[in-house]
Formats: C-alpha cells, structure tokens, sequence
C-alpha cells in the first residue's frame, strides 16, 4: 500500500509523515473483473486509487451506447473531483480484471487536505493533466475522423510505454473502439487499412509501428 502512495503523481514529494496520516485513511477494496465500483449518479463519499489492475470510467447513453471516457491503471487516482464539491459522481467506473483499489473517505481526506497545503497543490496538478486529457479526447471525437483517433492514440501509447517500435493494447480492440468513439468493425477495417498502407503490422494486442511519420501525418 505504503508504494502505491508514495509513487504516486498525487501524494509524490510529500514527507514520510504526511505519507503516514494518509496511509492511515486509506482502505483497500478488491474488485473481480466486471464488478462495478459505482454508478454515475452515486454520492461522491470519497475517491480512489488503482494498487493493481485496470478501472473503465464510461458514459451510457439511453439507447445503451457506452462511451469510455478513461482508462485508469497501478498509481491513478480517480473519482477525486467529488471530494472538493461534495457532488455525485459524473459517469460509471468498472473492473476491467481483477483489480485492488485504495478508498480514501472524503471526510478524511479533507481534514488532511486542511492539515497539509502541499497536497493541495498535488492535487492541483493531476486534475490539470486530468482536464488536458479530456480537452484532448473532446478535440478527438469532435473534429477528428476515426483513423485520426487510432494514429493519435498509437502515438500516444508509444510516448506512454517508451517504445517507439512496438506497443501493446492494455485494453480488448472493443473497448478500444469505445475509447475512439466508433464501433469495432470500423475499428478492425482502420487497423487492416493502417496495415495495408504499410504504417503498422498487427498481432494480437501488439502493434509494430513501422512508419511514425505516416502515422503523425494523420494526425
């Protein structure tokens, strides 16, 4: 547990006694995969933290369409912005596997936020980065077409894994596909056309990018 917090972007560079106190509040839940951790609409009590595993926050739509809004993994934080404004949670968040989560109350941590100012400013920080991704994903599924979204994504992975050469999905190409806003036909035919045009090779959950000019040009 103790790890988890300290390497987090959240509670990163604060002191071992702070790490303590929050340490202290902090419950450990476990999750099998498909199980839902709350619905949107839920009382925002507190929020959490991903120890192992994968977490799918997504949006349905009446007709049950889903929209995966994020994918959160080991070290993420997510569901913190109800700890500030004491509102229900904006959208649905699931298991993708097996996964442990860190439960920090809101009531507890608000007290530790008044108690250490630094954290504040931890805060601060991720919900930043967090309002960037989700300006960057709007931009995606609002003025860009399908392969646009797959290339920026690839890239993306490949900044995230460190591999200019070869990335590997975390998540099934159906969920992929939800991620981008589309649906997996459209999906599989993108990958299949990125293929034949020579820009990446596909083998399962591994993709080998072999033009990264191409695929920037798409985008």
């Amino acid at each position: 547990m103790r790890q988890v917090i300290t390497a987090s972007e959240l509670f990163g560079g604060l002191p071992p006694e702070h790490l303590d106190e929050i340490e202290k509040i902090a419950i450990r839940k476990e999750y099998k995969r498909g199980d839902t951790i709350f619905f949107e609409g839920d009382p925002g009590i507190g929020f959490y933290m991903v120890i192992a595993g994968k977490v799918k926050i997504f949006k349905m739509s009446f007709s049950g369409k889903e929209q995966i809004l994020h994918i959160f993994g080991p070290g993420e934080p997510f569901g913190e912005v109800p700890v500030f404004h004491n509102q229900p949670f904006p959208a649905n968040a699931t298991a993708l596997e097996k996964t442990s989560l860190l439960f920090f109350p809101r009531k507890d941590f608000v007290e530790l936020v008044h108690a250490m100012p630094s954290l504040v400013m931890n805060m601060l920080a991720v919900l930043s980065m967090r309002l960037r991704t989700f300006a960057t994903q709007i931009e995606n599924l609002s003025l860009k077409e399908v392969p646009e979204r797959l290339a920026g994504y690839l890239l993306y992975l490949a900044e995230e894994q460190g591999n200019t050469e070869k990335v590997e999905l975390q998540i099934s190409k159906g969920q992929l596909a939800s991620l981008l806003g589309t649906i997996p036909e459209t999906l599989s035919r993108i990958f299949a056309r990125m293929s034949d045009e020579g820009l990446i090779h596909v083998e399962g959950k591994n993709i080998s990018l072999r033009n990264l000019k191409g695929l920037e040009e798409k985008i």
